[in-house]
């Protein structure tokens, strides 16, 4: 069958189209990203009636390449922008009302447990227990296990955009918010790093999101023309060669680094600092950079359930001349 997922992110609304079966390999046919930086539109607790506006027109395009690609289900659902705003079910509200499309708002937790879940079918059985670590936008994800369900899914409002406009507001950032920061992150990260550690050790430790992977090419890890299937890492030396001279560039410097997006270049110091306060609070030494993640997770999740009867409530047309069951992912996976 084939799948569309719509994430909406802090930082972009991405479509992911896969053909896909149960039991199967998801096969990526389309991909589509729109850059909105939703977190940078919420005011007062609020996303701005601009940002909306924005979201509406973003999600509405996105629905229409899913019809046309074919898509049998439309899996949509929302992440920390729109969990932590304040208008969030006024702008769900309307989003479903002008485009037809009934986005879901993940909790922090589930993102934690879907990113687990797409690491654990990367690896297999094989690795033993997965310590994975998710940076966003908005969230730090953090997850530990040897099942399919992790023992511990936890998540921080530790997010790389999020840090770089409370917290770093210079380009580069000054060196005494930087240590400022440093500081925080460690003090915040020791009490999460016990409990993890209370959960047992640990086999693998897997970190996924573009945030680690422009580290890891920054730290010299092969770059995406080799494939997803090429073996990538981070290491904690690598992470810290790398900080030295990222830490003193400007945005736009750094956009023009190989590995390294555009529109992600200005929190990318934010970024590293929270890779590496997490590496150093649980002791990780080198991170295997996984290519699945949350969208991934949903789809796999998805085709797990295919055959469980939907309820009705649920149903949500792709086109007005089909409608088809879409599944609340908020389900499952406790």
């Amino acid at each position: 069958m084939r799948l569309g997922v719509l994430d909406v992110g802090s930082n972009t609304v991405h479509l992911l189209v896969v053909d896909a079966h149960r039991g199967g390999h998801p096969d990526p046919m389309r991909s589509e990203k729109t850059q909105l930086r939703l977190a940078e539109q919420v005011e007062a607790g609020r996303l701005t009636d601009t940002g909306a506006g924005r979201l509406v027109r973003a999600v509405a395009r996105a629905r229409a390449t899913a019809t046309i690609a074919g898509c049998e289900e439309l899996l949509a659902f929302a992440t920390s922008a729109l969990r932590e705003a304040d208008n969030s079910a006024a702008v769900l509200a309307r989003v479903r009302a002008e485009t037809g499309v009934d986005l879901q708002v993940l909790s922090g937790e589930d993102e934690a447990r879907y990113t687990f879940l797409a690491v654990r079918r990367w690896y297999g059985w094989s690795a033993g227990r997965l310590l994975v670590l998710d940076i966003g936008g908005g969230s730090l994800e953090l997850a530990v296990g040897r099942d399919e369900d992790p023992d511990v899914a936890l998540s921080l409002p530790l997010g790389a955009g999020r840090l770089t406009r409370q917290r770093l507001p210079g380009d580069p950032p000054a060196r005494a918010d930087v240590e400022a920061l440093t500081a925080d992150l460690d003090a915040a990260l020791a009490p999460v790093a016990r409990r993890i550690r209370e959960a047992g050790p640990y086999d693998l430790a897997v970190g996924t999101s573009k945030t680690f992977r422009s580290l890891a090419r920054l730290a010299g890890a092969a770059p995406s023309s080799s494939g997803p299937r090429t073996r990538r890492s981070l290491t904690d030396v690598g992470l810290r060669q790398v900080f030295g001279f990222i830490s003193r560039m400007a945005s736009p410097g750094l956009a023009d680094l190989d590995g390294v997006s555009p529109g992600r270049a200005h929190q990318l110091v934010a970024g590293a600092l929270v890779a590496g306060a997490a590496m150093r609070a649980l002791e990780i030494n080198d991170l295997q950079i996984c290519p699945w993640a949350l969208r991934e997770g949903v789809i796999l999740h998805r085709l797990d359930t295919l055959g469980v009867p939907t309820p009705s409530h649920r149903r949500w047309p792709l086109t007005d001349q089909q409608p088809r069951p879409v599944l609340k992912i908020m389900d499952g996976l406790r």
